[in-house]
């Protein structure tokens, strides 16, 4: 994400002595991506961030795949995913490629007895219920019902809920997650026509920096493993830092819809992009205006790529038999389109009030033990009439 942000205290030039008020040094890191040619940002720690005491045995967390290549839309009631009480055991993958691995999470508690760590991939987290606040080594950011949070891999961080009633909508991206080329410019700002712009982002506020000693348990993601690390120091020791590698929030709500005469095609509703895969939000919106216009989408063929649609809330005009936290897969090689009788009823519709996510893979996607468990197993023949 191409935008600078600073918080607490930085010295005035980088690489140079930072002194604490007793006189000793303050320890430089720099957080950064693709070696050194990526988005970085430069940390201030009390203490070392090196010092681990323990390394545990690691757990696989590799997804159990059921049907390896696939060809069947799918329907997934994602709210029959059970609710637990731990963040990470709570996060269930569902549909996967070596890109991407697409999931619901329904924790119940907060994360308070160990910190977290994907060092593979950026993660991205649509708060589908829910509130609380993420908090990390570079500060805080309070999170609500149709909040994406996304966390760059390495990220150290807690969840806060509110309650017990929260609902998740994950992906765990192996490539970097950026905002949409398209509506950037040359220098990475956001473009006028772009559907949001930088002051929508919801960045890290309210930098905690605590210094303390003891044992700290660090779960830290790798390769599929989950380790466990007893670190000396609290994780949370940043006096300050500066740079453009960062987590960062972003509404659903917040999103402006593109609208024009005749129905616009998906990537008008772009959000977040990687090099393998889209993320798109669909919102209100008013429907097309051309005097013969056809508010449902076409039918289409997935020729190169999987789509994934996450349903939120509201009224899903091209579905039937839809409702909040539902997944439809449609899988590439074969068409889709609206259901029997939503095109024709779409004639003459001002707007909609639909809330959705979807997430377009440019590589097909196996479908895990847990997706079959919630599959509908029907949704495949929901287009005979």
């Amino acid at each position: 994400m191409p935008i600078y942000h600073k918080l607490g205290k930085i010295p005035q030039k980088r690489h140079t002595q930072f002194e604490k008020p007793d006189g000793s040094l303050y320890y430089e890191q720099l957080f950064g991506t693709i070696g050194f040619d990526g988005m970085s940002s430069l940390l201030y720690h009390i203490h070392r961030p090196t010092q681990v005491k323990e390394v545990g045995e690691p757990l696989d967390m590799s997804p159990k795949i059921a049907v390896e290549k696939n060809i069947t839309s799918r329907k997934l009631i994602g709210f029959d995913v059970e609710p637990k009480k731990d963040f990470l055991e709570s996060r269930e993958p569902l549909l996967v490629n070596s890109d991407v691995h697409v999931g619901l999470a329904a924790p119940k508690q907060s994360m308070s007895s160990y910190f977290y760590k994907n060092a593979d991939a950026d993660e991205m987290l649509f708060i589908h219920k829910g509130s609380g606040t993420l908090k990390t080594f570079l500060g805080n950011i309070p999170f609500e019902y149709g909040d994406y949070l996304i966390i760059p891999r390495g990220m150290i961080y807690q969840i806060e809920f509110d309650t017990e009633d929260n609902r998740i909508l994950y992906a765990e991206s192996f490539h970097p997650i950026y905002t949409p080329k398209r509506y950037r410019n040359w220098f990475g700002q956001l473009l006028e026509h772009s559907p949001f712009c930088e002051r929508d982002y919801k960045l890290p506020q309210d930098l905690e920096a605590h210094d303390e000693t003891g044992e700290f348990l660090m779960k830290i993601k790798k390769q599929g493993m989950l380790h466990s690390l007893v670190y000396a120091t609290h994780p949370f020791d940043v006096v300050g830092w500066d740079g453009y590698n960062f987590p960062y929030g972003f509404s659903i709500h917040n999103f402006e819809p593109i609208t024009g005469r005749v129905h616009q095609p998906p990537p008008v509703h772009q959000t977040f992009e990687t090099g393998t895969f889209v993320i798109c939000s669909f919102c209100p919106r008013l429907y097309d205006y051309h005097p013969k216009a056809i508010p449902a989408p076409y039918n289409h063929s997935n020729i190169d790529s999987d789509e994934v649609l996450y349903y939120v809330d509201g009224d899903f005009m091209s579905r039937t038999g839809i409702g909040p936290g539902y997944i439809s897969l449609h899988p590439a090689g074969i068409p889709h389109g609206p259901h029997p009788g939503t095109y024709e009823a779409s004639i003459g519709k001002k707007g909609t009030e639909e809330l959705a996510v979807m997430i377009d893979t440019f590589k097909p996607l196996q479908v895990t033990e847990n997706a079959l468990r919630i599959d509908d197993g029907e949704y495949y023949k929901s287009w005979i009439e």
